[in-house]
């Protein structure tokens, strides 16, 4: 019988082989993608240990361990010496052990919003080694001009890694428009037509990057379930809850898109009592201040200032949180009613701030949905997009490691 298929999952759970037969190179491939995950996530792993993480033959794992090594994605370390703490006590031969060559390639993980745009340069284990920003002089800005400062902030992120344009295996790039399963964009909106610039192709073009498309609140998700409050969670909901609100969902660990792209889209909140539309935290914070005699300069920074100035015993400010509460707990109720996660995590720039929200909606939410989730605000702030971005590009490296040619 052929080993069993694995699929990944933060819990790393093992499925059974589907009921059509997989070919030997389907195998060897999902095979490579379970090993390399699995020493991913560990910095020494045994053959023992990759058995049990992956539910593969011993045999099975030392051919793909094999083969890994001759393509250079990782590398058998020498047995410990016998007196050294690393030995094991058994005797016999020691056990094979292997690492990841985690600098054997990079993945680039971006954010391009309407104002600015990130890029972050990851090893293979996903830590970031470098971060680089730039700003669109306008927003309605020739799509030429949009793909250029995108690209100058990757080739600057590249630069403070240390890392030539070369290694980079695979690009993720999240923005604030619809996305479908085959990465185009769903433009039917002026806004979200900013959007579709030619990315794709544009770096492919001038790197030979594989480049994949993905809506930002999607990535959100991703990334908060990798390494966020969600970690784990099968069932969760992303609400990137800045300016505008948008929604990344995941259902059993997986992304929903929708036909088109359009899920988790927030415009039927205009159709919600109490809400009326999609406007974010930071938007209302800063229109509701203004309203009552404040100052009404933009930012999210704004937005913190009305939550600073609630701790501090402001009591106009407090009454803009208690309203801010109560309309969300309106928004994660329509979401709960719809989707039913077990957690819907409020994400991006006012996350630091949106934490003294939490207790309101928690109160709030037995009033206007059956299914009340845990809600939790996200600890990765305004890195949460390009965390995910991340993950997403690492999820194609693991998936197509047999087919990606790395740097010598």
């Amino acid at each position: 019988m052929p080993d069993q298929l694995w699929v990944r999952s933060p819990r790393e759970v093992k499925i059974p082989k589907p009921q059509a037969a997989a070919t030997p190179p389907l195998l060897r491939r999902v095979n490579a993608q379970a090993v390399l995950s699995a020493v991913r996530g560990t910095d020494i792993a045994t053959g023992t240990e990759l058995m049990a993480r992956t539910g593969l033959t011993r045999a099975s794992v030392i051919a793909v361990c094999e083969d890994l090594i001759r393509r250079g994605w990782i590398r058998e370390l020498d047995a410990p010496r016998r007196d050294s703490p690393a030995a094991s006590p058994q005797k016999g031969r020691p056990a094979r052990r292997f690492e990841l060559q985690a600098r054997a390639g990079v993945v680039l993980g971006i954010d391009v919003g309407a104002a600015t745009t990130t890029t972050a340069v990851a090893d293979l284990r996903g830590t970031v080694l470098a971060r680089a920003s730039g700003s669109f002089r306008a927003a309605d800005i020739p799509a030429a001009e949009r793909v250029s400062v995108v690209d100058r902030t990757c080739r600057q992120a590249l630069a403070a890694a240390g890392e030539p344009a070369g290694k980079v295996l695979a690009v993720s790039a999240g923005i604030a428009a619809p996305v479908d399963r085959r990465g185009n964009v769903l433009a039917s909106q002026h806004f979200w037509s900013l959007f579709d610039v030619g990315l794709r192709a544009a770096l492919q073009d001038l790197h030979g990057w594989t480049v994949l498309l993905e809506n930002d609140a999607n990535l959100a998700a991703l990334g908060e379930r990798w390494r966020g409050s969600g970690a784990g969670v099968d069932d969760l909901v992303v609400i990137l809850a800045g300016e505008r609100l948008g929604a990344g969902v995941l259902e059993s660990g997986r992304l929903l898109h929708g036909s088109s792209g359009g899920a988790g889209e927030m415009g039927f909140l205009d159709m919600v009592e109490g809400v009326g539309s999609s406007e974010g935290i930071a938007s209302l914070a800063r229109r509701w201040q203004a309203a009552g005699g404040g100052p009404a300069a933009g930012g999210a920074a704004d937005a913190r200032q009305v939550f600073e100035d609630a701790a501090a015993g402001d009591a106009a400010a407090q009454a803009i949180l208690d309203r801010l509460a109560e309309r969300m707990a309106r928004v994660v109720a329509a979401v709960a009613s719809l989707i039913n996660p077990e957690q819907v995590v409020i994400g991006g720039a006012v996350a630091d701030s949106a934490g003294a929200l939490v207790p309101g909606i928690t109160a709030a939410l037995p009033r206007f949905t059956a299914t009340p989730p845990l809600v939790t605000v996200s600890p990765l702030g305004d890195r949460i997009v390009t965390v995910g971005a991340v993950r997403h590009a690492l999820d194609y490296v693991e998936a197509n490691a047999l087919e990606l040619e790395l740097a010598s």
